[in-house]
């Protein structure tokens, strides 16, 4: 797990930054999840700029100089973690007397269009490579073929899939309650070769431990699994199957289009991948060829 109190971290940052993640608990209410991204990205900043000794000194141009050079080469999603992140370090620094005028407005909006990007999913093929390249001879291939079988079948948030708890999964229902954004709570159904696979992982590869999450380390000390543990099990399966890199929502929209053109609609895309807004669900229309193929228009000439 990464802490701020890293060899790239020096002291007077820690602090720093420690108190920051208390102010975005107690004044912001934010998840774990989020604080820790918001640290992370602060400590970025941080390093950009000299220290935490230069935050008095900090004005508008130099805020906007590290975001120019910051987002050299970063994809749009990377730019605007870094805006939101630096907007409520500069709040709070501004709040805690560390810089003399407000300057979260002085940090840049990262120019995008809503819904203009196409969901990139997972072909089945690489999904089978990255499921059965997990040793199940071992604790660490039980488990984690368990959390990648999860976001498979289920299309967990990799946070989704850390948080989970034992008390949350109902065997005899054959459900699994599984707590999202905005703390909403909700049961989904555990399909057979999900459940097949928590069930090997508790009964064949998980330590007898305290912690009552489903997901937890092999060694000692036993601790939870973290949204950035499942991230890390999701690098190490694609590189055994040989793919690149690549998110754990790519389970998520491949799912969703899978669903799509198996013939469901949006709503029922929307109800299992658990969407607040229908917005989110509509990106997926882009990728419903035979919905949008009676919408086009004929090209001029095609039928000549």
């Amino acid at each position: 797990m990464e802490t701020d109190a890293d060899p790239g971290c020096v002291q007077p940052d820690v602090a720093l930054l420690v108190e920051f993640r208390g102010w975005l608990d107690r004044e912001r209410g934010l998840s774990p999840v989020s604080v820790r991204c918001y640290s992370k990205q602060s400590k970025a900043f941080l390093a950009g700029i000299g220290g935490a000794g230069a935050v008095s000194g900090l004005d508008a141009g130099k805020v906007t100089a590290f975001m120019v050079a910051w987002t050299a080469g970063r994809n749009t999603w990377s730019a605007k973690a870094m805006v939101t992140s630096l907007r409520a370090f500069l709040r709070f620094a501004h709040a805690t007397g560390r810089t003399a005028v407000p300057l979260a407005g002085a940090v840049p909006a990262v120019a995008s269009w809503r819904m203009s990007a196409l969901p990139r999913g997972l072909k089945a093929s690489e999904i089978e490579r990255l499921l059965t390249g997990c040793d199940r001879d071992t604790a660490v291939g039980l488990r984690d073929y368990a959390v990648l079988s999860l976001l498979a079948r289920l299309g967990l948030r990799g946070a989704e899939a850390a948080g989970l708890r034992l008390d949350d999964i109902d065997w005899r229902a054959g459900e699994i309650a599984v707590t999202g954004k905005g703390s909403r709570t909700e049961r989904l159904p555990l399909p057979a070769p999900a459940g097949e696979a928590l069930a090997a992982w508790l009964t064949g590869g998980r330590p007898r431990c305290e912690s009552r999450s489903v997901f937890v380390t092999v060694r000692r000390p036993y601790r939870p699994l973290t949204p950035e543990s499942v991230r890390a099990v999701m690098g190490r399966a694609c590189e055994r199957a040989g793919l690149e890199r690549r998110g754990t929502h790519r389970f998520r929209h491949a799912l969703a289009t899978e669903m799509l053109r198996a013939g469901a609609s949006l709503p029922e895309v929307g109800q299992v991948l658990r969407h607040r807004s229908q917005l989110s669900t509509s990106l997926y229309a882009k990728v419903d060829q035979n919905t949008l193929r009676p919408l086009a228009r004929q090209w001029p000439g095609a039928g000549q």
